[in-house]
C-alpha cells in the first residue's frame, strides 16, 4: 500500500514537473524572436523543473513532519502562503548559479530588486497551484478512507449484533423440540423442519444488509409454527399483510426477534396464552410494520427483553439512520404494539441483498 502511495507521488511529481518544463519550453520558443532557442536555454529550463520537483519534495517533507494535513483551513492557510513565498525566493537563489555556466547570468538584471520580486512571485504562485493539488488529493483520501472505516465499523457492528440474535433464536427453538420429543414425534419432526427452514434462511441472510420482505414473513410464519406447537391453543396468529409489501426489503431477523419477543415476553406469561397479530402498511414513504400481542411491556433495559429490542433500534440506526424509528408502548386491553417504519426501497440495497 505504501509503495504504491509512493510510486503513485512520484509519478506524478515527475509527470508534473516535466509538464511544466515542456510548457517553458514552448513558451520560450513561441516567445523567441530569434530562429530558434539555444541549447543553453533549453538546459536552464530543464535544470529549473528538476529543482521544482526537488523544493516541492522538499516542501512535502515539512508537511509531512509538521503534520500540516491534521490541520484546519484556518490554521492551515497562513502556513501555506508564507511558505510558497520563502520557497518561491529560494527557487529563485537556485537558478543563478545553474545561470552562470550556462551563460545566461545577467548581474544587472538577476539581481535587480524588482525582477527578484516578480520572478519570486511568480514561483510562489506555482508552489501554491502544487500545494492545493496535494492537498486536494490528500483530503480526498482520507475522505475515502474515512467511508470505508465507517463501512467497516458498520459491517462489524451488523454482525456483532446479528450474532447475539441467532442464539438466542435457536437456544428458545431447541428447547421447544425437546418438548415435544415424547410427547408428539410427529409434531417434533414437522419442528425440526420448520427449524431446518429457518436455519437456512438465517444462514444466508447473515450474507446481506437487508433481505426480502417475503422471505422475512416465511421465516415468521415458519417460527410461529413452530411456536404455536409447543404453546397448542395458548398461542394464536394472525397476519394483515399489505400487497405493496412485497416490494420492499428489511433487516433480517428484524420481524422475527419483535414476534419471538412477543412470545417469550408477552404470550407466554399468560395463563390463558394470547394472540400475536403482524400487519403492514406500505406507503410512498416507506413501510410500517406493526406486531401487537397480549401482555404488557415493562419499559428496562435490565430485563431480557431488551436484547431484541436494542438490537432492532441498533440495527436500524446503523442501516437507515435517523430515517427508520422504532416504538413499542402497551395499549388498552392488555395489548404491546410494536412499531417500526422504514424508509423506501433503495437501489444500492437491491444491489446489496442481489450481490450485483
Amino acid at each position: 500500500m505504501i509503495n504504491n502511495k509512493n510510486r503513485l507521488y512520484w509519478s506524478l511529481q515527475i509527470g508534473g514537473w516535466s509538464f511544466y518544463a515542456a510548457v517553458q519550453i514552448t513558451a520560450s520558443i513561441l516567445n523567441s524572436s530569434s530562429a530558434e532557442v539555444s541549447t543553453q536555454r533549453i538546459l536552464f529550463l530543464l535544470y529549473e523543473a528538476l529543482f521544482c520537483l526537488l523544493v516541492s519534495h522538499f516542501f512535502r517533507n515539512i508537511i509531512l513532519s509538521a503534520r500540516w494535513l491534521n490541520l484546519s483551513l484556518p490554521r492551515l492557510i497562513p502556513k501555506i502562503i508564507g511558505s510558497v513565498f520563502v520557497l518561491g525566493a529560494l527557487m529563485y537563489l537556485l537558478r543563478i548559479p545553474v545561470s552562470i555556466p550556462l551563460g545566461l547570468f545577467k548581474q544587472g538584471v538577476a539581481l535587480d530588486p524588482y525582477v527578484f520580486l516578480g520572478q519570486s512571485v511568480f514561483y510562489a504562485i506555482i508552489f501554491f497551484l502544487w500545494s492545493v493539488l496535494y492537498f486536494i488529493y490528500n483530503y480526498f483520501e482520507r475522505y475515502n478512507k474515512s467511508l470505508k472505516y465507517e463501512a467497516s465499523v458498520k459491517e462489524i457492528e451488523l454482525n456483532n449484533l446479528k450474532s447475539q440474535l441467532n442464539p438466542h433464536f435457536i437456544f428458545n427453538a431447541l428447547n421447544s423440540i425437546r418438548a415435544l420429543v415424547d410427547e408428539n414425534p410427529q409434531k417434533s419432526k414437522m419442528a425440526i423442519n420448520q427449524l431446518s427452514n429457518i436455519l437456512r434462511g438465517s444462514l444466508t441472510m447473515d450474507k446481506r444488509g437487508l433481505t426480502r420482505f417475503d422471505d422475512e414473513i416465511k421465516m415468521v410464519k415458519d417460527y410461529l409454527g413452530l411456536e404455536g406447537i409447543r404453546f397448542e391453543e395458548r398461542l394464536k396468529a394472525e397476519f394483515n399483510i399489505h400487497p405493496d409489501s412485497h416490494d420492499f426489503m428489511v433487516p433480517p431477523l428484524m420481524i422475527q426477534t419483535l414476534v419471538e419477543n412477543g412470545v417469550k415476553h408477552g404470550i407466554s406469561k399468560l395463563t390463558r396464552g394470547g394472540i400475536i397479530q403482524v400487519s403492514t402498511q406500505a406507503l410512498n414513504s416507506g413501510l410500517v410494520i406493526r406486531i401487537r400481542n397480549s401482555g404488557h411491556y415493562v419499559n428496562s433495559h435490565q430485563n431480557e427483553n431488551g436484547l431484541g429490542i436494542n438490537n432492532t433500534i441498533q440495527r436500524l440506526k446503523l442501516l437507515y439512520g435517523d430515517a427508520a424509528y422504532f416504538k413499542i408502548i402497551n395499549e388498552k386491553d392488555n395489548f404491546v404494539l410494536t412499531e417500526v417504519y422504514l424508509p423506501p426501497l433503495q437501489s444500492d440495497y437491491n444491489n446489496e441483498s442481489t450481490g450485483n
